[in-house]
């Protein structure tokens, strides 16, 4: 047994990848480099709208979908398909990784029973804080009791669960389910977002760009801007505490459905001078945006151990994190940015760190980017790794118990013939 897991065969199942962009798709794309890079073979699943057939290509199995414009702007693809259980079947996966719940998620569920295949599952979204895409507000209660339950299928399917922190185990938890979740953070590209390759030339074109000064001090925050990221909070609390002749200006990057409102809501907050709009960004081109500001800031307490935040991370900002429970060791005082409670907090917490002397800034700068130095690629897939030998080795045992129970029975059913 331990020969055939010494190079594994992984499909990942995923509703959402490249060219889209979102935490979910960085998650899996460094998964799979990951895997790779340590001798696994990989395949993706995952929807296309702009397929009209199954077809592999590169490693990735497409399969015939329809754009979602009401949730996420997904590609949602029917969970049914004999053609996609015979791709998968011709891979011969050793693990069927789900990484989301949808059409996509379903097959995966679906095609690992078929298989026999050992199936793990990654809750990546606090689904309670994304019914009100999809439920009108009397409604809320009994979707929220039925995407529990649904959460609650896939776990009770799965060999082994996991998710990116200890939210997740809550998550869980109020789902119903008590077997035990793998906490396993997030991965960050640190090549891509690591300050020695981006240059100060590219920092200050960046802050021209956006008419930024030397003497501004620059926050940023990145996500999609659903009412779910709190950003609404953030301009509040900076309304209420940071005045223009401060200098420290507010950079938000990112698109999404509440971006019209967030806009209104600064300019009737009287804030849109301090507070930048930068819309959707590549992510490719995303870190001079990054490294050029001093540090990154999050209301949102809907995030699960945020991606974004650990770019910034990776490039040496320090994090102001809002108070959350559940995320708690994310964001250490001292050691990679600081945790507040209210508007006067955060205020106070910024003026610090611009008041820092650079010798401690350049400490804390590099202290922020070594806590998230374990977070690579390779490092992910070792995570994983562990998970999917445990799976692995509990599905064939399953397996072995019930070979032994048909045979014990067709022995019983053979002797009562006599």
């Amino acid at each position: 047994m331990r020969q055939e897991l010494l190079s594994m065969r992984i499909a990942l199942f995923t509703e959402t990848y490249l060219p889209h962009v979102n935490g979910i798709v960085t998650h899996v794309k460094s998964l799979k480099d990951g895997l790779e890079r340590l001798g696994h073979e990989v395949l993706i699943v995952t929807a296309d709208a702009d397929a009209r057939r199954h077809f592999v290509a590169d490693g990735i199995l497409h399969c015939p979908a329809r754009t979602s414009k009401r949730f996420y702007g997904y590609d949602i693809a029917m969970p049914l398909s004999t053609t996609r259980v015979k791709y998968v079947a011709r891979f011969r996966p050793d693990i069927i990784h789900v990484h989301n719940e949808f059409g996509i998620g379903l097959s995966g569920m679906m095609i690992a029973k078929i298989l026999r295949v050992a199936l793990v599952y990654t809750l990546h979204t606090m689904y309670d804080e994304y019914i009100y895409y999809v439920a009108p507000q009397p409604l809320v209660p009994l979707t929220t009791k039925f995407s529990h339950k649904y959460t609650k299928l896939f776990a009770k399917s799965a060999q082994a669960v996991t998710g990116p922190s200890k939210k997740c185990e809550e998550y869980f938890r109020k789902a119903g389910v008590y077997k035990p979740v793998s906490v396993i953070p997030n991965p960050v590209d640190l090549e891509m977002f690591n300050p020695q390759r981006i240059s100060e030339e590219q920092k200050r074109a960046f802050r021209k760009k956006y008419g930024y000064t030397d003497n501004d001090f620059l926050g940023v925050f990145v996500g999609r801007l659903g009412r779910e990221k709190s950003v609404d909070i953030l301009l509040r609390y900076w309304q209420q505490a940071i005045r223009p002749e401060d200098h420290i200006r507010l950079l938000i990057v990112g698109d999404g459905p509440v971006r019209p409102e967030l806009e209104e809501l600064a300019r009737s907050l009287g804030i849109d001078q301090m507070v930048t709009f930068a819309g959707k960004v590549l992510h490719e081109d995303m870190p001079p945006y990054v490294a050029a500001c001093d540090f990154y800031i999050t209301t949102s307490t809907s995030d699960t151990n945020s991606i974004s935040m650990l770019e910034g991370m990776a490039t040496g900002l320090p994090v102001l994190q809002i108070v959350d429970p559940l995320n708690e060791g994310q964001v250490r005082d001292g050691v990679n940015g600081y945790i507040f409670s209210d508007a006067q907090d955060m205020a106070a917490k910024i003026q610090m760190l611009r008041d820092l002397p650079a010798d401690r800034l350049d400490a804390l700068r590099a202290s922020t980017r070594a806590s998230v130095e374990q977070s690579g690629a390779v490092d992910l897939a070792q995570y994983v790794l562990k998970v999917y030998h445990n799976a692995f080795i509990q599905k064939q045992r399953k397996r072995l118990r019930m070979r032994r129970f048909r045979l014990h029975f067709r022995i019983r059913k053979g002797e009562s013939s006599k």
